[in-house]
């Protein structure tokens, strides 16, 4: 596979002492799940994959995207973007200002940016929403802001920890559709680390479990 996300031979330890083992193939709009209990090591695979691993850990193999080799490059410039359980949105920006963050410098000209923040609210199903407080939105709107200014960033793959686990079930039912559907729809491979086996049969793509050592 020369295009998606491939992780080869990947090896994490915590010093000397081994944490995973992990080879995967994610094809564009593919969603691949790594289900594990707290612990086994499915955060620290995905800042190895971001390449924001730092000691007590060390990492062997290869991470490529769309066939080029990424894994010496630092993260700004691997094109992964990586949406978390916490949306972490700036509190001190707009919701508008917050998706502006987030934009490719390929946008340029405010009357551009301005258009491209105000189709993400309205892809989102958040239109209108762009001088409203992040702290006034509910827990799935966040996450929908924070997942808008994710894809704004025209990331070439996705990462997701445990993006869901705070929702309740309606909630979460709704947001693992629409972030499927949006990475699907731009051909991002994704890959997502769960505790929960309702998430990864939602992904619908290749399911690997681990337990840490």
């Amino acid at each position: 596979m020369t295009e998606g996300l491939r992780l080869e031979g990947l090896r994490i330890a915590r010093g000397d002492v081994p944490l995973l083992s992990l080879d995967l193939c994610v094809a564009r709009g593919g969603v691949a799940s790594v289900m594990g209990p707290s612990g086994a090591g499915k955060s620290t695979l995905l800042a190895a994959v971001m390449g924001t691993l730092g000691p007590p850990f060390r990492m062997r193999g290869r991470v490529r995207l769309d066939g080029q080799d990424v894994t010496s490059l630092p993260p700004e410039r691997r094109g992964i973007g990586i949406l978390f359980q916490d949306d972490l949105l700036f509190p001190h920006l707009s919701v508008g200002d917050n998706l502006a963050f987030g934009l490719s410098r390929r946008v340029r000209g405010r009357a551009a940016r301005r258009a491209a923040v105000e189709a993400a609210l309205d892809e989102a199903g958040l239109a209108g929403m762009a001088q409203r407080d992040p702290a006034t939105l509910s827990g799935g709107e966040r996450l929908r802001v924070a997942l808008m200014r994710t894809l704004l960033a025209e990331p070439r793959a996705l990462l997701l920890d445990e993006p869901f686990a705070s929702l309740d079930r309606d909630r979460r039912d709704r947001m693992r559709r629409l972030v499927f559907d949006r990475a699907r729809a731009r051909g991002l491979p994704v890959l997502m680390v769960t505790h929960d086996p309702e998430d990864a049969a939602a992904a619908g793509g290749p399911l690997v479990r681990i337990d840490g050592a």
